[in-house]
């Protein structure tokens, strides 16, 4: 129900459908002139089945019941059946319409079109033959059985069927083109307009005329004009030319001038007359009209081949020829005339020459022409047909390569009809191989020129190509290589190699492997060469080798630099092993890639002895082979080096084999490239052990002799003070002795005495100083003070003291602020004070194990600059006390320097003080004011 409430139709084709029943039923009132029969054409049956075929089955209950309020709207106003009879008759009429409506459309497979005779024969056999069966029995029987007008059944059943037939006929193709107009809004021009007007004219002229008359033959009369109508018009003309014929029957006999109407004993024949006049005028009026749209599709159709066709030929990427049995040209394709830049073929005509000869002349070149005539004439007068490539002069004057043929068509008698020739554009193809050709000779001259030689062997190993430069090289031709078995021959290779090349040769060929072999090669005019061959297989899609493609390359110059390499690597070696040092590489990040000989064994290991997993190879070889307290300062330093680039130096003990640990004077040099990046590190070890020992014992010496010299007494002292003085004056007096020989000389030498008296006049200056610094101290004398910056002096007692410190294994950070002003002191001095300070700090530390690092801090925390020296030793027991004259707390110490110490720092406006440092170490402080307030 929800389907067929969805598929309502719309109220306006309701009615518009309602209306034509009304219609249909007054003109089948209208033509029922037989006397007691209620039966005539019945024309809303055409109605009922076309709006049946065109419209959806779940719309169809919409359409009946309209049609049976049409039907009873029809028996209300004419017919006068009873109800209930005239309810049966309209079942009978519903039946007919939904029967036919089904089959057909069942038929064709989808709603009738009226487009082909199909259609027709369907609509005319099972629409207007089978159907009304239906009504025919149903409205009989309704009409028999109720007695309407005493009618029987057997009396008014073929009145009945031919009745609904022929309204069928006549209406139903007028609904189907009304209702197809009004979907397609098919449109006549003015020409057909005009044409449908005049033959209306005469067709309604005729059919008045035949249809008035007593004569009954002259009723068909009209066929002509009706199958006018079907021919020019089709369907859309029958619709309207059985109309009119209808409504004129229906004039005609309700004015009783048709002579279809006569007395009452003949009328029954009459009608029967009537209605099948008007059924076999729409059968035959339909028939033709079928057969001329199939004749107008299929003319279309073969117009569409047709143009189909001419496109085909004229888009064809070919120019087509068609030439007479005798080969003159009769048809030029659209393509081969704009090739030409041609119009049509008479721009080709020449008096006294033949159109073929004249196209030849003109449209093809010169060095061509010739050839192709007369190649054509042969085909022409053989019947042989023909191919020749040649080239054609385009419109624009340029000549292309074309590859033409021609075939011959001939009848069923194997005479010729007509010539058909085709030229296929071939010039790029030309010049494609062309430069193919080019491209070949380009490749073998290259490969005959390549400094190589280029060889081929067949898949199973003999050879098949050489390139000149292989026969020329070796003296051999490719007949040289093949032995007379079949088989390859090796004569160019060295005897001695013969059989291992051999080998190599053979395992390629059989495993289908790269062929790598190198061997001393046989030359035309000298010795053998050592060559370098390859080869390698081509194979197709399947894997297959086809061929082998070889080269051999002479490194004869390459083996001989290479042995020389190695000649002099072992040199370099040996030399390397042999230097009386430890030699070791390292990598950029640092990690040891190298050790030499020496160095192997002297520490029992390589290498390749450092890799251990979840640790990289310099930190193994840091832990096992140097001291453990020089390895934190070796790290440090190290890395400097690699981040830096700077030059790594650093002096260190290394553990030998047997597990003694040895002082090293190590030193290192980066290895960069063109761009300047670090490729290696190159590094020795000097060994400086036995030095280090005799400078030890030297150092030894010196500070016993200064422990003798601070416990002499003071006389000693001012000796000692005394024989510095005396320096410099016997000096002076050597000097000037030397002078006075000099100038008692015969002739006196003057260069000679100059300089001893230029030696008395230094010696005199360096005795002045020694007794104006002496002088200074005691008297606190501001004459030898400078103004400058501390920092300058710190440098200077930090070079002093550096070898001591690396030699003790002391570490000393300096630390001094920036932009500190310059303070007025005597250098000589101050530098003697931050020595001794320092040397204090080191001698505090000679019993500490690890963390032996002093500190030198300068700083201005007010208006004077303060100089700290902070060492982590045992401390000082008495802070103020060892600074009095002769009070030490070194075995074998004289007590004197920190006094002196003391005496400096205050001559200069300061003072100087120690401290404890916690948890352990001591700092000496001292401070010097930045404008130097002497004392007086």
């Amino acid at each position: 129900m929800v389907s067929v409430w969805s598929h309502r139709p719309l109220f306006l084709h309701l009615g518009l459908f309602f209306l034509a029943y009304v219609l249909g039923c007054a003109f089948a009132d209208a033509l029922a002139i037989v006397p007691g029969i209620t039966v005539s054409i019945w024309p809303p049956a055409g109605v009922f089945i076309a709006t049946l075929i065109f419209t959806s089955p779940y719309s169809w209950p919409w359409w009946i019941l309209s049609g049976c309020l049409a039907e009873m709207t029809a028996q209300m106003i004419w017919f006068h059946s009873p109800l209930v009879a005239g309810l049966l008759i309209y079942v009978g009429n519903a039946l007919c319409a939904v029967t036919g409506a089904t089959l057909i459309i069942r038929a064709r497979g989808r709603p009738l079109q009226l487009e082909s005779l199909p259609d027709v024969l369907a609509f005319v056999g099972l629409g207007a033959g089978v159907a009304p069966l239906v009504s025919a029995t149903v409205g009989s029987a309704a009409l028999a059985w109720f007695g309407v007008e005493a009618q029987t059944f057997t009396g008014v059943w073929p009145l009945f069927w031919i009745g609904d037939a022929t309204g069928i006929l006549l209406v139903g193709p007028l609904a189907l083109i009304v209702i197809q107009l009004g979907r397609t809004g098919a449109r006549l021009s003015a020409a057909q307009w005009t044409e449908a007007g005049l033959l209306g004219l005469i067709f309604l002229g005729l059919a008045a005329l035949s249809l008035s008359t007593d004569y009954l033959a002259s009723a068909y009369i009209i066929m002509p004009p009706l199958l006018w109508a079907a021919v020019r018009f089709e369907f859309k003309g029958v619709a309207v030319a059985l109309t009119l014929l209808a409504l004129i029957t229906m004039a005609l006999t309700i004015s009783g001038g048709s002579h279809f109407v006569g007395d009452p004993a003949s009328q029954r024949e009459k009608q029967v007359m009537l209605q099948l006049f008007l059924a076999i005028s729409a059968f035959s009026s339909l028939i033709v009209a079928a057969i001329s749209r199939q004749n107008q599709q299929a003319l279309a159709a073969l117009r569409e081949r047709e143009r189909e066709l001419s496109q085909l030929v004229d888009m064809v990427p070919v120019h087509i020829r068609r030439m007479t049995p005798e080969g003159e040209p009769i048809f030029f394709n659209k393509r081969l005339l704009d090739f030409f830049g041609l119009d049509d073929l008479t721009h080709l005509d020449k008096p006294d020459t033949s159109r073929l000869a004249a196209a030849i002349s003109v449209l093809v070149h010169p060095d061509d022409a010739g050839e192709l005539l007369a190649t054509a004439r042969h085909s022409f007068a053989t019947g042989a047909p023909f191919a020749m490539k040649y080239r054609m002069r385009r419109g624009d004057g340029v000549y292309r390569w074309v590859e033409g043929r021609g075939e011959p068509l001939r009848d069923q008698g194997g005479a010729i009809a007509q010539w058909y020739v085709i030229s296929i554009d071939i010039d790029d193809e030309m010049r494609a191989q062309e430069a193919l050709r080019r491209s070949e000779r380009q490749l073998q001259q290259m490969i005959d020129a390549v400094p190589a030689l280029i060889w081929c062997m067949t898949p199973e190993g003999i050879p098949c190509y050489l390139n000149r430069r292989a026969v020329d090289v070796t003296g051999l031709s490719l007949k040289d290589m093949i032995a007379p078995d079949g088989s390859r021959s090796l004569t160019v290779i060295h005897p001695d190699q013969r059989g291992a090349v051999n080998e190599i040769f053979a395992l390629a060929v059989a495993t289908g492997t790269p062929l790598l072999a190198r061997y001393r090669q046989r030359r035309a005019n000298g010795p053998h060469r050592w060559v370098e061959s390859r080869a390698e297989p081509l194979r197709d899609d399947a894997g297959a080798i086809i061929q082998w493609y070889g080269v051999s390359v002479d490194i004869d110059d390459l083996v001989k630099a290479q042995e020389t390499l190695r000649s002099r690597e072992q040199e370099l070696s040996q030399l390397v092993d042999m230097v009386p040092s430890l030699l070791w590489r390292l990598s950029p990040k640092g990690e040891p890639t190298f050790f030499s000989k020496r160095l192997v064994e002297f520490c029992g290991r390589d290498v390749g002895d450092f890799d251990k997993p979840g640790t990289d190879r310099l930190a193994t070889a840091m832990a096992t082979l140097f001291h453990p307290d020089d390895i934190v300062l070796l790290r440090e330093t190290l890395n400097r080096s690699l981040m830096t680039g700077e030059s790594f130096s650093l002096t260190y003990r290394m553990r030998r084999m047997d597990g003694v640990y040895r002082w090293m004077s190590g030193r290192a040099e980066p290895l960069r490239d063109d761009t300047g990046r670090i490729i290696q590190w190159f590094g020795l070890s000097q060994d400086i052990d036995d030095q280090v020992r005799v400078e030890e014992e030297l150092h030894l010496a010196r500070e016993s002799l200064t422990r003798a010299s601070q416990a002499a007494s003071l006389a000693e002292l001012s000796a000692a003070i005394a024989h510095e003085v005396n320096q410099p004056l016997a000096a002076i007096v050597a000097n000037s002795s030397a002078c006075q020989a000099w100038l008692a000389a015969t002739p006196p030498n003057l260069e000679r005495a100059r300089k001893s008296v230029e030696r008395i006049i230094d010696n005199a200056h360096s005795a002045g100083e020694v007794v104006r610094h002496i002088r200074a101290l005691f008297k606190r004398s501001e004459e030898t003070r400078t103004s400058t910056t501390l920092e300058s002096i710190i440098r200077d007692a930090h070079s002093l003291m550096a070898e001591e410190a690396a030699r003790r294994r002391i570490r000393m950070k300096i630390d001094v602020e920036s932009n500190l002003p310059p303070v007025a002191l005597d250098r000589v001095q101050v530098q003697q004070v931050l020595v001794n300070l320092i040397r204090n700090g080191m001698d505090a530390m000679d019993s500490v194990a690890d963390d032996r690092i002093l500190d030198v801090r300068v700083h201005r925390p007010g208006e004077a600059i303060q100089i700290d020296i902070s060492d982590r030793g045992g401390g000082i027991e008495f802070t103020e006390k060892i600074f009095e004259p002769f009070f030490t707390t070194k075995a074998h110490g004289m007590g004197m320097g920190l006094a002196i110490c003391r005496s400096i720092v205050e001559a200069h406006g300061g003072r100087l003080w120690a401290e404890n440092n916690e948890p352990q170490g001591a700092t000496f402080t001292f401070t010097l004011p930045v404008e130097a307030e002497i004392a007086s």
